[in-house]
């Protein structure tokens, strides 16, 4: 029998376990938060991840003839369908849990959300129209690019940007079996984890406005560096198996 290769060991086995992914999921879960609550009050009105409300925005928009209003709603689409794809392109073959892959399609998140922020400082927090365009439109691909980190995560039905079926799942589950309320509480988290984060994001508006997208970085990269400093004792110890495996 051949030994299993370093590609094939990555494929078959995460670097992080479930509960530990379920755990970051919650802080991913409140950068949204905090992105969403800059994004839809300094930036024209638009979510960085709900797609629903900007769809909604978009077709008022065209009734209302309104060109901002309408350039506003297509970058924001636009933009988390760009993030999606392009972090899909490279996770598409690497299985589904927390892989090294994962990290840098993360890392990549993280440079995009720091690019908001310095974009927000550079212009002193006032953007012109022009500005907060392009800011929204990295908002929006950081939001796409996450989306498809958690759904890539291994955590089934899992969810850190768009949480509407997260909490119809729990009410569903609530009322078919109120016994099983425990199985909704990785959802029930997620949910928290969103609602703390707005908050937290609102306050900074009012405290500190020109760290307001900071904030979403900073959780992000806090989730980065805690899945790399967690998976490196797995990763130094498949690395030995294998070697002792290829002898």
């Amino acid at each position: 029998m051949r030994a299993v290769g370093a590609r094939d060991a990555e494929f078959v086995r995460p670097a992080l376990s479930r509960r530990a992914v379920a755990r970051l999921l919650v802080v991913l879960s409140a950068s949204s938060g905090c992105l969403d609550v800059f994004c839809v009050t300094q930036l024209g009105g638009f979510f960085a991840s709900v797609i629903t409300g900007n769809l909604v925005q978009l077709g008022h928009s065209l009734v209302a003839v309104d060109s901002r209003l309408l350039s506003g709603g297509v970058v924001a689409v636009g933009g988390y369908a760009v993030g999606v794809a392009g972090g899909t392109l490279p996770l598409r073959h690497a299985g589904l849990g927390w892989r090294s892959r994962t990290e840098l399609v993360t890392a990549a998140q993280v440079l995009m959300l720091t690019g908001v922020a310095g974009g927000w400082w550079a212009t002193g927090g006032r953007p012109g129209f022009a500005a907060t365009l392009v800011l929204l439109f990295i908002a929006a691909t950081a939001s796409g690019v996450q989306s498809v980190v958690t759904i890539s995560s291994g955590i089934p039905h899992a969810a850190t940007t768009y949480l509407t079926g997260s909490l119809t799942s729990i009410v569903r589950g609530v009322v078919f079996d109120p016994h099983r309320f425990a199985a909704g509480a990785a959802g029930a988290a997620r949910l928290l984890g969103l609602l703390g984060g707005a908050v937290l994001g609102a306050v900074v508006l009012r405290v500190a406005p020109l760290w307001a997208p900071a904030l979403a970085a900073m959780l992000v990269a806090g989730v980065l560096i805690t899945a790399i400093a967690v998976s490196r004792p797995r990763r130094r110890a498949r690395a030995r198996s294998e070697d002792a495996g290829s002898r």
